[in-house]
């Protein structure tokens, strides 16, 4: 049996876009609800 490869990380190589995906996520969602209370206020 040949050895077993090392498992990728899915759509990026490195953890750190994971990260800056998350973050950069997190601050949308912030700024829609933002807009959202603003709107409906």
């Amino acid at each position: 049996m040949p050895p077993v490869e090392k498992e990728r990380i899915p759509v990026f190589k490195k953890w750190r876009y994971w990260y800056w995906l998350v973050i950069g996520f997190l601050l949308f969602l912030i700024v829609l609800f933002y807009l959202f209370t603003k709107h409906f206020a």
